[in-house]
């Protein structure tokens, strides 16, 4: 496979995981945190970047109630177990193309282990949530605690990935070459 033929594969996986991510997502936040949010009164577990306490905790899942709670894990848990890892098979294929046409290999690399962080964090987040949803009224403050550490590193190695993919981007961009020279 010639370097053409690779550099065409990675980018339409890029673009092909990147649609399919936006899809989830608009679907979780349309549909799923709507619904969690409408029913609960509460923001979801997985809108709060900064976290949240055992309090926080205990209203939303006493908000649920045991349908709305059954909701999380059969709606929600799904979308949101497929979710992380089309966002890091994204930054990574769009870290890669993109790459290609720039010589730092540093960035390239913290890039790489940021999206595979922001997935991991997630899946983090959410074995916590199901585990306070299968144990209310009894989750621990330890677990609570545990599962919004998760959602706060989430969101920050979100953010740092997708900060890298744009100065990625950035750098890749300064770098071409004006056809008409």
């Amino acid at each position: 496979m010639t370097t053409r033929n690779r550099t065409t594969h990675i980018g339409t996986a890029a673009i092909g995981f990147g649609l399919t991510g936006t899809f989830i997502y608009l679907v979780m936040i349309n549909v799923t945190l709507t619904h969690i949010e409408a029913v609960s009164g509460y923001i979801p577990f997985d809108m709060r970047p900064f976290g949240y306490d055992h309090t926080d905790a205990a209203h939303l899942l006493d908000g649920l109630g045991p349908d709305g709670r059954h909701y999380y894990l059969t709606r929600q848990i799904p979308l949101d177990t497929v979710y992380p890892a089309v966002l890091a098979a994204t930054l990574i294929a769009t870290i890669i193309w993109l790459g290609r046409r720039i010589a730092n290999d540093g960035l390239i690399r913290i890039g790489i282990i940021l999206s595979v962080a922001c997935a991991l964090f997630d899946y983090a987040e959410n074995l916590g949530i199901v585990a306070m949803i299968w144990g209310w009224p009894d989750a621990s403050t330890t677990l609570v605690f545990a599962t919004s550490s998760a959602t706060v590193l989430k969101s920050i190695a979100t953010t740092m990935a997708v900060c890298v993919v744009l100065t990625i981007g950035g750098i890749a961009g300064l770098s071409r070459k004006p056809k008409f020279l």
